[in-house]
Parts: C-alpha cells; sequence; structure tokens
C-alpha cells in the first residue's frame, strides 16, 4: 500500500508539471476581460473601441468619474464623438476634476466640428448661455438647427419650443446658466 501512495504522489506531481508550466509560459488562464478596470487598463494602452469608449457612461453613472475621464479622454483623442461629448459633460458639472464651463465648450465644439449632432446641439446650447464661449443667440440657434435637421429629437423639440432654453434645462441646474449680473 506504501508503494501505491508513492506512485500516486508521483502522477500527480507529474500531471501537474505540464499546467503549471503552461500557465507561466502563456501567462493568465482566465484574463480579466469585461471588467471596467480591463476598460480603463486597455485604454490607457491606446485600445479602443466603441465596448471601451462606452464603458466610460457606466463608470460616469457609477461615479467614478476619474476612470470615466481617463476611457473617454483617449477616446476623444482617437476620434470618437461620443467621448467628446461626454469629456463636455465631465467638465461642465466639474466631475473627476474642477468645473471647466471653457474645456466643456472646447469638447462640444470639437465633436460638432466632426459633425455629431449633440456636439452641435450643445455647443449651440454654450453659445445661446455664453458659457464657456461668447454669447451669441444666432449661431447658437443655427447649430441647433443644424442638429435637427441630422434628426436629433431634443433639437427639434428646442425649435418648437421657440428657442427656450428652460425646454432643456432641468430646474435644478438654473442656477449655473443664470446670468452672473
Amino acid at each position: 500500500m506504501h508503494l501505491l501512495s508513492r506512485l500516486a504522489a508521483l502522477g500527480l506531481c507529474l500531471c501537474a508539471g505540464p499546467v503549471l508550466a503552461e500557465g507561466e509560459s502563456l501567462g493568465s488562464l482566465n484574463p480579466d476581460e469585461m471588467s471596467l478596470e480591463r476598460m480603463v487598463e486597455d485604454a490607457g494602452q491606446g485600445k479602443t473601441s466603441m465596448t471601451v469608449c462606452a464603458s466610460g457612461y457606466l463608470m460616469t453613472k457609477s461615479g467614478r468619474h476619474e476612470a470615466a475621464r481617463a476611457v473617454f479622454q483617449r477616446c476623444a483623442e482617437q476620434g470618437y464623438t461620443g467621448a467628446m461629448t461626454w469629456m463636455s459633460q465631465l467638465d461642465d458639472n466639474g466631475l473627476g476634476a474642477p468645473e471647466s464651463p471653457d474645456a466643456a465648450a472646447n469638447w462640444d465644439r470639437r465633436a460638432a466640428e466632426l459633425g455629431d449632432p449633440v456636439g452641435m446641439f450643445n455647443l449651440g446650447l454654450d453659445m445661446m448661455r455664453g458659457r464657456g464661449v461668447a454669447q451669441d443667440q444666432t449661431a447658437g440657434r443655427a447649430l441647433i438647427d443644424r442638429a435637427a435637421g441630422l434628426g436629433l429629437p431634443v433639437a427639434r423639440r428646442m425649435q418648437s419650443a421657440g428657442y427656450d432654453l428652460d425646454e432643456v434645462t432641468p430646474d435644478a441646474d438654473s442656477w449655473k446658466y443664470a446670468p452672473l449680473y
């Protein structure tokens, strides 16, 4: 019986050897593929995709604004206009960094210049309010009209409301957009 135990132990050692060697040579056998941490890591390495960029939304909604910023920043640098409009939202509301209406308007401008209707709409609002850019009602309405022409429902709603900013501004944010005089 003693010999049988020794042979069994030897057999287990011989079987485990290739498995351990395989794990060492091939890296992780169960990589962290779909976690938010992996998305931040991929973005940090310049590996962006629609999945990586969209993960920034979940990060922001779960209060992880710094992580969302890291992902959206990289995605925006690679031309994702949706990431630009999210960077604008983060900067406009001071999420993950100090509030910066100028930076927010700049992100909106970049997205608008690339043809993004949300970027056009947001830049139009910025211009109508004079938030982060010089106030220009005419140019702001023209951008909202372009966004509406591209089918953006909120832009059409804004047109139908006679460009009334209260149509798209929650009551809770009225203080933010009020004139400072």
